[in-house]
């Protein structure tokens, strides 16, 4: 079965490869989902990934080819493979995103995968990156900090004819060309749920905050237009009061939901744009004498295993998943372009959503 097929519709997705045939046809399997600091397993049947309908070019053999990209063929065991992780590994997020990566390397059995982090600084990623260029990676899977900024290291691959393919937030650069393909979810779409989400634990009616992830990246920037640009349209009684960042950290969505409560009192629901920042936002409702899930509604995006199981208590009112397992689809989609495919230039996985009724049950497959 062809990785990125035609699909009939959304809803019939296509689990993601977690190991790779040696042939130029890739075998799929049930791939993980994601791990904690404290647990790194999770039910992995639970958590895979599936890979939305690609476009008609992309299922008619179009898209970024080896030729086209103009880098030499290159069997994957042989090769030296880079990974550039964008922020430090104490969000759950990141600590999944990077195992998932190092696992499939072993699995795919890649000749040595390097592992670089840039702890959220843009000036380290692009010294990482050439850094692991000057050590002889012919491949590279990125993790941007920025969807702007990165041109530097990306010179520097094309320079050297090595292919970059990105992960988990979209760059502003041309496909084929600065990069191979972005692998990740539709964030428009994840704030559009979580909106739909937020109108069904609210009526439609009240006063929300939304506490928004780091600036300057395609991730803050669609899951805020997604529930704004949704709840406008569907919930016109639901107001929307407030938006200021928590950068996607727990302390930071702690401070700003303090600073909140203290500013507008009459907030009846928080919109937070990952799960720690929602995490975070409830420890601050508690401690003002706030019931969280109750009092104030809280609504978030990322599906990591303290926030599942916040809803699962009625903390949480609903968590849109964002899975950040891109292992098996990353080395599937360097092992599909080095045997000679197309790979479209937006590769789209679907996220699944957890809601009060499912919580306690998918707790498992939480990350």
């Amino acid at each position: 079965m062809n990785l990125l097929s035609a699909l009939p519709r959304r809803s019939r997705t296509l689990s993601v490869a977690c190991a790779v045939a040696a042939s130029a046809a890739l075998a799929l399997s049930g791939c993980a989902k994601s791990e904690t600091a404290d647990d790194a397993g999770g039910d992995n049947g639970q958590g895979a990934q599936t890979v939305q309908t690609p476009t008609a070019s992309a299922a008619a053999g179009e898209g970024c080819t080896l030729t086209a990209y103009g880098a030499p063929k290159l069997d994957l065991k042989n090769a030296i493979v880079g990974f550039s992780q964008s922020e430090k590994e104490a969000n759950p997020f990141r600590i999944a995103e990077t195992r998932s990566i190092k696992d499939e390397a072993a699995k795919v059995g890649v000749k040595k995968l390097l592992t670089t982090n840039a702890q959220s600084q843009l000036s380290k990623q692009i010294s990482d990156i050439q850094d692991m260029l000057a050590q002889g990676a012919q491949f590279l899977i990125v993790a941007p900090l920025n969807s702007d900024g990165l041109e530097p290291a990306f010179r520097a691959a094309a320079a050297k004819k090595v292919p970059v393919l990105t992960i988990d937030r979209k760059v502003n650069a041309t496909a084929c060309k600065d990069y191979l393909a972005f692998l990740g979810s539709d964030f428009v779409e994840q704030g559009k749920r979580a909106a739909d989400a937020m109108v069904e634990a609210t009526g439609g009616k009240g006063k929300v905050a939304i506490l928004l992830g780091s600036s300057g990246n395609s991730v803050t920037t669609d899951r805020t237009k997604g529930f704004v640009d949704q709840v406008k349209a569907t919930a016109p009684g639901l107001e929307i009061v407030a938006q200021q960042t928590g950068e996607f950290a727990r302390d930071k969505g702690q401070q700003v939901m303090e600073q909140l409560i203290q500013s507008k009192p009459d907030i009846t629901a928080v919109y937070a744009e990952n799960d720690e920042m929602a995490l975070g936002a409830v420890t601050a409702l508690k401690a003002a004498g706030k019931a969280p899930g109750k009092d104030v509604k809280v609504v978030s995006i990322d599906g990591t295993r303290n926030a599942v199981q916040a809803l699962a208590d009625g903390e949480l009112n609903a968590v849109i998943e964002s899975n950040p397992r891109f292992g098996p689809l990353a080395f599937a989609t360097a092992q599909k372009f080095y045997a000679g495919e197309g790979v479209p230039e937006d590769v789209i996985i679907s996220d699944r959503s957890y809601d009060p009724a499912n919580a306690k049950a998918s707790l498992g497959g939480a990350y």
